[in-house]
C-alpha cells in the first residue's frame, strides 16, 4: 500500500457542503482558493474537494440526498492584501457582499471580508494580524 499525507489543522477534520448547482460552486470556491493559495485537491462528477472542505451535490453517497443550511466558514488568510484580494474574486465569482474588508472589533488586528456564496453560505476571510506559527499544518502519514 502506497503512504499517504494529510495536512490537518486544528479542530476540525472536515466539513461538508451539499450544494444545489455545483458549477457554480466549484467556479465560486476555485477562485478564492485561488487567492487563498489552498489547491483543490480531488474532484468528481458530483463534488469536489480543497483541504478539509468537501462540496457535494444531494447525489452523492455521503450527502444522502439532503442539502445542507446555511454555514459560516472562515478561512485563514496570510495578509490583509490576500483577504482584499479574496473579497474581489469571490464578488467576481458569483460572490454577493456579506461585509467588505476592514478591521473588526473581535481583536486587534483582525482584518475580514465576509460574502455569500451561491447557496447563501456565509464565507469570510480574515487575517489575524501579524503571528508566528508553530507549524503550517499538523502532517499526518499512514
Amino acid at each position: 500500500m502506497e503512504t499517504q499525507e494529510l495536512h490537518r489543522g486544528r479542530l476540525i477534520d472536515h466539513i461538508q457542503l451539499v450544494v444545489r448547482d455545483l458549477p457554480a460552486s466549484r467556479a465560486f470556491y476555485t477562485a478564492i482558493f485561488e487567492v487563498l493559495q489552498v489547491p483543490i485537491a480531488g474532484s468528481g462528477e458530483n463534488y469536489f474537494w480543497a483541504d478539509e472542505l468537501f462540496v457535494s451535490t444531494a447525489d452523492s453517497e455521503a450527502a444522502q440526498g439532503v442539502l445542507t443550511g446555511r454555514h459560516h466558514l472562515a478561512f485563514q488568510a496570510a495578509s490583509r492584501a490576500m483577504v482584499d484580494n479574496f473579497y474581489k474574486a469571490a464578488l467576481a465569482a458569483g460572490g454577493k457582499d456579506n461585509g467588505g474588508p476592514g478591521e473588526r472589533s473581535y481583536h486587534p488586528g483582525y482584518y475580514a471580508a465576509f460574502v455569500i456564496d451561491p447557496d447563501g453560505n456565509n464565507i469570510e476571510a480574515v487575517y489575524h494580524g501579524e503571528a508566528q506559527r508553530s507549524a503550517a499544518s499538523v502532517k499526518v502519514t499512514f
